[in-house]
């Protein structure tokens, strides 16, 4: 008797578990259904950077960053202009079209290899670059070995045995921006969502939440997004903007809200929440941030 109890227990458990799940799943759907039909009222179609694009609600302020920072060089990243479609790494259309707000001016590598979280690396590696702080520029492979540009470009190589990683030099020394293009192949390949959240700084409070910072489910797979705007009320209370790349590797896209059609494309970012964005959603919401 007790057996049979317990078994009925079990299917019960099961049941309420996919009964859960299916119901998030079935938000998603029904908002990206949604998203087909509704065009958010912050947009200023003319806007070509991303800090341009979006219209501030009343009552809230735009944050705005330091020149030169990394927040001030996302916030005012150029943008495709209004319509540009979200492509793949193949020159085709990405099939769902109706979940963004504007799509960054990022090229996508034709080997396909800059998914959603290489397009973030990409980002921060570009941003790096182009303010001379290339001894900054390295990654942890999943296996946790970390891979610097400046190591890359003086010839050394990964030599990968399974999670054994040494590095060595067999190659000439080449610090050109097509070698480092290279280089950031070598880094798409060997992270991802699970590495950049094992080698980050944990961001353990939505009120530190910046420009920047990233939505991670870690994970084979997982997936990841960035902040890329932020506004503020006179009470602290602070919305963002977010972008993603994606799997196939694909145009850079500003997400809409499709939670909140009324506030879109601007999210509110509890911590530790479920969080639904166009397609995917994140059931126990982590933010983490590059290093300084």
């Amino acid at each position: 008797m007790r057996k049979k109890l317990l078994i009925v227990l079990l299917l019960f458990s099961a049941g309420l578990f996919a009964f859960v799940q299916l119901n998030k799943k079935a938000k998603v759907y029904a908002h990206t259904i949604t998203s087909v039909f509704s065009e958010p009222k912050y947009i200023h179609k003319k806007g070509n950077t991303i800090k341009d694009r979006v219209l501030v609600p009343e009552g809230y302020t735009r944050t705005e960053y330091p020149e030169g920072s990394f927040q001030s060089f996302i916030q005012n990243y150029p943008l495709k202009a209004s319509g540009a479609k979200v492509i793949n790494y193949d020159t085709s259309p990405y099939f769902y079209q109706s979940g963004h707000i504007g799509v960054l001016e990022l090229s996508v590598p034709k080997n396909g290899l800059q998914q959603c979280a290489d397009a973030l690396i990409r980002l921060r590696s570009e941003y790096l670059w182009k303010t001379n702080q290339k001894n900054k520029i390295g990654f942890e492979f999943t296996s946790g070995h970390y891979c610097s540009w400046s190591k890359y470009a003086q010839g050394y190589r990964p030599k990968i045995r399974g999670n054994k990683v040494s590095f060595h030099k067999i190659a000439q020394p080449d610090h050109s921006k097509r070698n480092f293009y290279r280089f950031l192949n070598l880094i798409y390949a060997y992270s991802g969502t699970l590495s950049l959240y094992n080698e980050l700084p944990k961001v353990t409070s939505s009120k530190d939440l910046k420009i920047g910072d990233m939505l991670v489910r870690p994970g084979t797979p997982g997936h990841i997004v960035m902040i890329v705007d932020e506004i503020k009320d006179i009470r602290g209370n602070k919305l963002f903007v977010l972008a993603q790349g994606n799997t196939p590797a694909q145009s850079v896209h500003m997400l809409k809200n499709l939670s909140n059609t009324r506030m879109s494309p601007w999210y509110e970012l509890p911590r530790r929440s479920f969080i639904e964005i166009p397609g995917y959603y994140f059931e126990n919401s982590k933010f983490i941030r590059f290093k300084d």
